[in-house]
């Protein structure tokens, strides 16, 4: 062999020696990389959990200006109901209210009317019973005032019941007064919620009723997820524990915090979005986790990861 060959020789066994620690090399890498990806605990996606506003009067909507995707306020005004027969049943009752009390001062005053006079006859009756006793007077002046004082007794009763009558039914017409007040008060509809306007169901101009869905709000800044676990997982969660929430972002991962605040007591089939049959056959557990999300990064919808 020459010196041409035996180099050319060297040559191809330093080769053969690089390609295989590159190869040992790479296996090491994938090894490692899949020895250090950790596979999530649970899957879900975040829920629509969105409060349903109605009306709860009946009327003719006189305003309704919040729209789709708009952030709302809590106690912001987002719907108006025609309140005008509400106010002219209230000015009836008010008016009938002036005449109760036109009535119950009536009567206060025959009342007191009445007791001076019963204070009046019975001195009346102590002197002439003196006075009897005395042989100054007789029987029948005797008997005439005993007479005139219980007369004037059961006029007081009369006018006593007389006067809780005509109270009672003062308070009748300011109870009445007041479940107008509270229904007006009902038809100017307030969010009760900070969030988001999801859909809204009525148009400006539009009729109401009791019931009637007006607007669905759902509170952006804190999402539920609602994720799903194996029996065998069910040993490694509690309620109130704090568990990793991760969503992909294309090529970015993001991370949150999240709190678990309900566990179901049912098993169930996994549900349809899982994408194979054979998974979709297993018997899960839901659960529910409370993410804070002020950014607004997450939506509903979005899938994510659970680790314990």
């Amino acid at each position: 062999m020459n010196i041409h060959e035996e180099k050319n020789k060297n040559k191809f066994k330093n080769m053969r020696t690089l390609s295989k620690i590159l190869g040992i090399l790479m296996i090491t890498a994938v090894i490692s990389s899949c020895s250090n990806e950790k596979n999530a605990d649970a899957y879900g996606n975040f829920e629509d959990d969105a409060l349903v506003v109605s009306a709860e009067g009946v009327g003719k909507i006189l305003e309704f200006s919040i729209e789709d995707g708009q952030e709302v306020k809590k106690q912001q005004i987002i719907a108006v109901i025609d309140t005008v027969q509400l106010h002219l049943k209230k000015e009836i009752l008010i008016a009938g209210k002036s005449t109760i009390d036109s009535k119950v001062r009536n009567v206060e005053a025959q009342k007191l009317v009445l007791n001076e006079q019963l204070n009046s006859l019975k001195i009346n009756q102590k002197r002439i019973q003196k006075m009897f006793n005395d042989g100054a007077a007789t029987q029948k002046q005797l008997d005439d005032i005993n007479s005139q004082l219980i007369i004037t007794e059961q006029k007081i009763k009369n006018i006593t019941t007389q006067s809780q009558s005509v109270v009672a039914e003062k308070k009748s017409l300011d109870a009445q007064v007041q479940q107008l007040n509270d229904l007006i008060k009902k038809n100017i509809i307030k969010s009760p919620i900070n969030g988001t306007v999801l859909e809204t169901f009525v148009k400006q101009g539009e009729f109401a009723a009791p019931g009637k869905p007006l607007c669905s709000l759902q509170n952006t800044k804190n999402l539920t997820l609602r994720a799903y676990v194996s029996e065998t997982q069910l040993s490694q969660i509690k309620l109130n524990q704090k568990v990793k929430i991760e969503v992909d972002f294309g090529d970015t991962t993001t991370t949150k915090e999240g709190l678990i605040y309900w566990i179901s007591d049912k098993a169930e089939f996994t549900p349809k979005q899982i994408q194979t049959k054979e998974e979709r056959k297993n018997l899960v557990y839901a659960i529910k986790i409370k993410v804070g999300n002020k950014d607004g990064v997450y939506k509903i919808g979005m899938p994510a990861n659970v680790e314990f």
